[in-house]
């Protein structure tokens, strides 16, 4: 039976308990990826909820209760690593997915669960078929800070990638490309979003500098939860706004 790596309560009365996944983090949680998984439950908590926070690993049980996933990027030996498990719980992710879990997948993890990722060498790995992309691994990388319009505002964060991710027909991106490269460096998308499932290549971590998206991923996650709306506290985010405006701004002018 799986067992919970930590359960955070809020300081007065709590709202309801929410599961948070967290897929992989010793293989695929590079570029601060792990700082999402650790924002999301402290801003679960400051919005007075509690959060039990679940670490999955390789060959383990799958949590029997999972109301919010995060996924991160990794080494190409990290992701050798995880394909067996995540095999063998696709089935598990695909029904989650299905029925409106919110999942945020980041670089690696956004490339498995499209349809496949074909190797600079032309083999091809075949992924989770959850987000409908696929992705091709290329000689050079995208790196650099990235700009993006999004259904949650503008978003800032680093992309460090080289594999090329096109999206199929009537796949929705993440977002629109207004400074670095995204998906592929050429068609202006960034990432996928079916529903309440995200994947992208925004690391940073993307979380921390964008509480609009953290909090739309949770306020998803607290409705599964309890079946209740999600009742938000007042939670100062001054200096993350600070912080998002200044890079942008200066990512902007940089690509003027």
């Amino acid at each position: 039976m799986s067992m919970p790596r930590a359960h955070l309560r809020p300081t007065g009365p709590s709202k309801g308990a929410v599961h948070l996944v967290h897929l992989y983090p010793r293989e695929m949680s590079i570029y601060g990826d792990l700082g999402n998984t650790r924002c999301l439950a402290a801003r679960i908590v400051r919005h007075g909820y509690e959060c039990v926070v679940h670490d999955h690993h390789p060959g383990a049980d799958f949590p029997e209760q999972a109301h919010l996933l995060m996924g991160g990027g990794g080494q190409d030996s990290g992701q050798s690593r995880v394909e067996a498990d995540l095999e063998a719980i696709a089935g598990r992710l695909r029904a989650l997915a299905g029925d409106g879990v919110p999942m945020l997948m980041i670089c690696g993890m956004y490339q498995m669960f499209g349809h496949a990722f074909i190797t600079h060498d032309g083999v091809e790995l075949p992924g989770l078929g959850i987000l409908d992309v696929t992705t091709r691994g290329q000689s050079t990388r995208m790196i650099g800070g990235i700009v993006l319009d999004t259904d949650f505002g503008e978003v800032v964060g680093f992309e460090n990638h080289s594999g090329a991710t096109v999206l199929g027909t009537g796949q929705a991106p993440f977002g629109r490309v207004r400074a670095g490269h995204g998906n592929n460096g050429t068609d202006g998308t960034e990432g996928a979003r079916t529903a309440n499932v995200i994947g992208c290549y925004v690391h940073g971590p993307i979380l921390p500098a964008n509480p609009a998206v953290a909090d739309g991923l949770i306020a998803a996650a607290v409705e599964r939860a309890t079946g209740r709306a999600f009742e938000p506290a007042q939670l100062d985010d001054a200096l993350a706004t600070q912080a998002r405006t200044r890079q942008i701004a200066r990512l902007l002018r940089a690509g003027a």
